[in-house]
Order: structure tokens, then C-alpha cells, then sequence
């Protein structure tokens, strides 16, 4: 699954963390794929980033297999393929390759089988390599701040995801819409969520996610809020956020082990 929205400052990367967290502490074994060369999913979980770590760039360019960059959470079940800034010219060397936008597909076809749920953290733009997260997902999270501008751009996103269904993956799905960085004091706040339901219908998740400063605070720390401050008004939403994203999907929900994670030993 992608979490995609080419609008930057959406609470994507926080979402993709956070998510691959709880999906974690309940049960299901998860992959989270660092695609942004900004690497901050990959900070968000603790990895260090030294020189000599090996990432997805190297996975792309052929010079590592994935299994070789595959890194463990202290989070049991979560594990992450890092990003660093070198993934930043990747989008040149893949625009030179052959069959460019299934080379994560095929990369993943190889692990797929190993996880329960793979979450793709894509970078804030619609090129080669969200277009390979794309490719390569059964369904694509679309985060959506509650402000002014939040429709801009949908109009692109929900067009790339039609031509890439169309031409390179007929799997593809939209797995959902989740409101994010919600003030439900704000009349403002209130009429975009309804303008943003009217156009995604159902599609919209019921769990919201609101402006919390814990949550901001939790990646200076190399931490998912799970850990950094589970009973924070964030912590909360994102694991009614999993919760209700399983439920879509047919999982039981054992409330018994919503707050029993464990760390790695």
C-alpha cells in the first residue's frame, strides 16, 4: 500500500510511521518502504542513516538485493528500508532503465509473501518513483490536511492513479482518504472535511487525525508515538486509524493486544 499526495506538509510521512507501527503492535508483520530521499520515515523509526547504510537507492540501482537492506524496528513485526539523500538521483538513473516503472514490482515480487502489509512512504511529488510505489501496491492512503488548499492537486493524484490502474497496474485501488492535522474547533476545518467527503464518499476513514503536538515531537526522538507517548490524543487516532483499516479489510480486532507492543530484544 502507497501513502501518496504529491501536496507536501500532509502528515503523509507521519501517517505512514505511525500506521506501520500499530499495524505492527497488532499483530500483522509489516514492511515500511522509505521511497522519500528525505529519509524522515526512516529517522521516524529510529534508523541510522551513517555512511555505509544501505537503502532503497541501493536496491534500485542493483548493487544490493532487498533482503540485504531489510533493517529491524525496536518495534516487533515492523521492520524498514531506509532512505538517505543519495535517493535523490535515482529518478534520472531510473529514467534511463528499461521497463522503469515496474522495477519495484518486480523487486517486491521477491518478499511479498513475507509480510502482512507493506506500506510505501512516497516522496511529495508525482515522478518515477511514486509511480513505481504505485505500480507496485494493491491500493494507495491518500492523507488530506484539513485546510484551505486541500483539494489542490487531487485533480493530478487521482488522474496519475487512473492512468497507472490503466496502463501498469489494473490492481490498483484507493484504500482510503484519512483527514489529517483536524482542529474541530475551526468552522473552516468543518466545511473542507465536508467538501472532502462529498468528493471521496465513503472512501474516507471515520478515524481522523487532529493537530497534536506529541506527535510532532515523536520523530526528534526516533520514535513512532506508539512508543514515544501511547496515550497521547495522536496515539489514539492512529490506532483507531489501524484498527478501522483492518476492519476494511477483514481483520478481527483483538482489543486485548491494541497496547501490548513490544520492543525488539
Amino acid at each position: 500500500m502507497s501513502i501518496a499526495n504529491q501536496k507536501g506538509g500532509v502528515g503523509k510521512t507521519t501517517t505512514c510511521v505511525n500506521l506501520a507501527a500499530y499495524l505492527s503492535i497488532l499483530g500483522h508483520k509489516t514492511l515500511l518502504i522509505d521511497l522519500d530521499p528525505q529519509g524522515n520515515a526512516s529517522s521516524g523509526l529510529g534508523i541510522e542513516k551513517g555512511k555505509g547504510t544501505k537503502t532503497i537507492y541501493n536496491v534500485l540501482s542493483k548493487t544490493n538485493i532487498i533482503a540485504e537492506v531489510i533493517q529491524k524496528t525496536d518495534i516487533e513485526n515492523l521492520s524498514v528500508v531506509p532512505a538517505t539523500v543519495d535517493l535523490a538521483g535515482a529518478e534520472i538513473e531510473l529514467a534511463q532503465m528499461n521497463s522503469r516503472e515496474n522495477l519495484l514490482s518486480n523487486i517486491l515480487s521477491t518478499i511479498v509473501k513475507e509480510y502482512d502489509f507493506i506500506l510505501i512512504d512516497c516522496p511529495p511529488s508525482l515522478g518515477l518513483l511514486t509511480v513505481n510505489a504505485l505500480t507496485a501496491s494493491n491500493s494507495v492512503l491518500i492523507p488530506i490536511q484539513c485546510e484551505f488548499y486541500a483539494l489542490e492537486g487531487l485533480t493530478q493524484l487521482m488522474n496519475t492513479i487512473r492512468l497507472i490502474k490503466h496502463h501498469l497496474n489494473p490492481t490498483l485501488d484507493i484504500e482510503g482518504v484519512v483527514l489529517t492535522m483536524k482542529d474541530n474547533r475551526s468552522n473552516l476545518v468543518q466545511e473542507v472535511s465536508a467538501e472532502i467527503k462529498k468528493f471521496f464518499g465513503n472512501r474516507v476513514f471515520d478515524s481522523t487525525i487532529p493537530r497534536n503536538i506529541r506527535l510532532a515531537e515523536a520523530p526528534s526522538h526516533g520514535e513512532p508515538i506508539a512508543i514515544y507517548d501511547p496515550s497521547s490524543k495522536g496515539a489514539t487516532s492512529y490506532l483507531a486509524l489501524a484498527q478501522e483499516l483492518l476492519k476494511r479489510n477483514g481483520y478481527k480486532i483483538d482489543e486485548r493486544e491494541k497496547r501490548n507492543f513490544k520492543r525488539k530484544k
